[in-house]
């Protein structure tokens, strides 16, 4: 049977496509190719993706009308939250952790919250 592998792509509408995508590339280390995307590719990249539905109302997502949350894979999120920190980055101060990883959630400049997920070790 023919299925879907995994997200090829996420996107949103922006206010200043080029700045955001600068902002994404500096904070969170994703290559930006011709034309503004960001792209992860090559062995780094490997890992579970999650396509999942909320309800409408939920909080999720943080406050406001935001009806996307993007979430990325990270190998580091203690040291990337105090790069981010130094950076000005808004951060939650909440960290959720269980047996499937490790979360935390940031903003991005224009105020879409971002959630960030570290994968347990693999043994």
């Amino acid at each position: 049977m023919a299925k879907a592998v995994g997200v090829g792509g996420v996107f949103l509408k922006a206010r200043n496509p080029g700045a955001l995508a600068a902002w994404y590339a500096a904070q969170l280390g994703i290559a930006v190719e011709g034309g503004g995307s960001l792209v992860f590719d090559g062995p780094e990249a490997a890992g579970q993706t999650v396509f999942s539905h909320f309800p409408l109302d939920t909080g999720y997502f943080g406050d406001g009308p935001q009806q996307v949350m993007m979430n990325f894979r990270v190998d580091d999120l203690d040291g990337l939250l105090v790069q981010l920190a130094a950076a000005g980055v808004r951060i939650d101060p909440k960290r959720e952790d269980y047996a499937y990883g490790r979360f935390a959630w940031i903003w991005d400049p224009e105020g879409n919250r971002v959630e960030l997920w570290q994968a347990p070790a693999r043994e």
